[in-house]
């Protein structure tokens, strides 16, 4: 039994040897084996398959959708108070309704300035000038139009009605000629009297032979004046009554002041005088007199006197400058009372000489012509008018106020308002070599931030600013525009961003494409694809390569059926 025993711990123990020996062996490698477990794995091909679809290449623009063309407004000129010859009145042009950002139709008030408006109209040829009655241009067509009037180029009676009704419907009243044209009217019809009263004179005077006795008359009229203007410059009184008083009251002003003065004086010494002491008794300690309020009015007193001494003073100066004034004065009386007299008496004299009253009268015919004429021609730009600034015409109506660019209170000094179009537009950019794949009209697709595809056109590729000097044509970046092909659901999207494709090519149907990476040029200099075949074998087939599109390109076996769907290319190798 114990034999046993001895036996079976025997035959653990060998099992237990061989056991550890069993997983050291497992743990040791020869150096071979070793060698052998870091050696390179065969290579393998990465490839891909050959399939056969549409390729589409496309440029992505990151763009801002927003309201297109726009379009800053200034006014041509001033607003109201335009005369009827075309000059102003001088207001400053002050904001008192502010552009509304929002829609604005044709005929709609687009603002107003000094209480009057300014009409948003259609029209390519903007305002620079006012149109006036007798006005004559393309303007003045465009204006026709707008007013659905007959179109005739001259801005004439019918026109200045539409204008009238215009301006009334929408609760304004049509510019009327202001005070300054009104003047210059009445300036001219008396004009037009008085050279048709001094014709009627002179054919009185040929007829009855008078033609000297009147310019002798004027002649000795401005001698009289003259003699006159002379001895009133010689008897001019070096100081009139009146500053005389004047004068006399200021100087008692003086006197009083100096002898307040004296007076104040006086009681201040007094009141400085000490006190007389007694005989019989000691002297008491004598107590200090106040005297501030004598030394205040004795201040007051001497300042009272230096302004009436200065009063006077001034006073004679104006008294000088007046005197000054009046002796000018009358001396430019006798200087002109001379140039009066002379020119009668030259008058006078060539009269007596000539007697030209057939010549005078020949004169006051054409004077009167040429009044009538100046009258007549005044009458055709007078009346109602259309100032500069009063309309606005822009391109394309309806439109959008994107923004007002002043504020009620504001003076008129450059633009008032940025105007969009209610068309909807996408500004964006793309690189330089992009931008040479781009042209006007390409189709793209537009995708909102909740990822709905709008279908969109690329309607503008570059700007009109120039390129620096020295800058490579293939850096930089190009602004490009493009026009969502429906404005639904859009409205609310204004001002976020828009990821945009724009396709660039197309196959125009299915070809077999590989992946770029797939293509190698031969030593050659044509382009191969490598086609996988069992294990790492494979085959060159010699291709044409097409459109580039995401990654993969079109490619055509040079001979046909070399190259099919399913067949798997060589990316590389690994």
């Amino acid at each position: 039994m114990r034999r046993s025993r001895v036996l079976a711990i025997v035959v653990v123990g060998v099992l237990l040897i061989a056991g550890v020996g069993w997983a050291i062996g497992s743990r040791l490698r020869s150096p071979s084996d070793e060698a052998a477990a870091r050696r390179a794995p065969k290579p393998s091909l990465v490839t891909a398959p050959v399939e056969r679809r549409e390729l589409t290449s496309t440029v992505t623009v990151s763009g801002t959708l927003s309201y297109g063309s726009p379009l800053p407004v200034t006014l041509a000129g001033t607003v109201g108070g335009t005369a009827g010859a075309g000059g102003a009145d001088g207001t400053p042009q002050r904001v008192t309704t502010a552009p509304k950002p929002g829609p604005i139709r044709a005929g709609q008030t687009l603002m107003q300035v000094n209480g009057r408006p300014v009409f948003a109209l259609r029209g390519k040829r903007p305002m620079y000038r006012p149109l006036l009655p007798g006005t004559e241009g393309k303007d003045v067509e465009q204006l026709q139009r707008a007013l659905r009037v007959k179109v005739t180029g001259v801005f004439d009676a019918a026109t200045v009605a539409a204008v009238k009704r215009w301006y009334a419907k929408r609760g304004y009243k049509a510019q009327e000629p202001d005070l300054e044209a009104r003047k210059n009217l009445q300036q001219l019809r008396q004009a037009v009297q008085t050279a048709e009263e001094t014709l009627a004179a002179d054919r009185k005077a040929l007829d009855e032979g008078l033609d000297v006795r009147p310019l002798r008359i004027r002649h000795d009229n401005a001698r009289r004046e003259l003699d006159a203007a002379q001895k009133s410059l010689e008897t001019a009184p070096e100081i009139t009554p009146e500053q005389e008083t004047q004068l006399s009251t200021l100087g008692r002003a003086v006197r009083t002041a100096e002898e307040q003065v004296v007076a104040a004086e006086q009681a201040l010494a007094e009141a400085r005088k000490p006190e007389p002491a007694p005989t019989t008794t000691p002297a008491p300690t004598p107590t200090p007199v106040d005297t501030s309020l004598l030394e205040m009015k004795l201040a007051n007193a001497t300042q009272d006197l230096y302004e009436a001494q200065q009063a006077v003073t001034a006073y004679m100066e104006q008294i000088r400058v007046e005197r000054d004034k009046r002796l000018e004065e009358s001396r430019k009386t006798v200087r002109t009372a001379k140039e009066a007299e002379v020119t009668a008496e030259q008058a006078l004299r060539r009269a007596r000489k000539v007697s030209p009253l057939r010549e005078k009268v020949a004169h006051s015919v054409a004077n009167l012509a040429d009044a009538r004429t100046l009258l007549a021609e005044y009458r055709k730009t007078y009346g109602v008018s259309v100032p500069a600034g009063e309309i606005v015409f822009l391109p394309k109506l309806p439109a959008r106020i994107d923004k007002a660019e002043v504020k009620p209170g504001n003076t008129i000094e450059g633009k008032v308002a940025t105007v969009t179009s209610s068309a909807f537009a996408v500004t964006g950019s793309v690189e330089v070599k992009e931008a040479k794949l781009l042209r006007a009209r390409q189709k793209a697709s537009m995708e909102t931030m909740d990822g709905t595809q709008v279908p969109a056109t690329l309607s503008t590729v570059g700007g009109d600013e120039k390129k620096p000097e020295g800058k490579d044509d293939e850096t930089g970046s190009v602004p490009v525009l493009l026009t969502p092909d429906s404005s639904k659901g859009l409205k609310s999207l204004v001002g976020s961003t828009m990821t945009v494709r724009i396709s660039v090519g197309s196959t125009k149907g299915k070809v077999l494409a590989v992946p770029v990476a797939a293509v190698v040029t031969s030593a050659d200099g044509r382009p191969r694809v490598r086609v996988a075949l069992d294990g790492d074998r494979t085959r060159e087939v010699e291709v044409r390569t097409g459109l580039t599109a995401d990654g993969d390109v079109e490619v055509t076996p040079a001979r046909a059926g070399e190259l099919k769907t399913g067949d798997r290319v060589v990316v590389s190798d690994v």
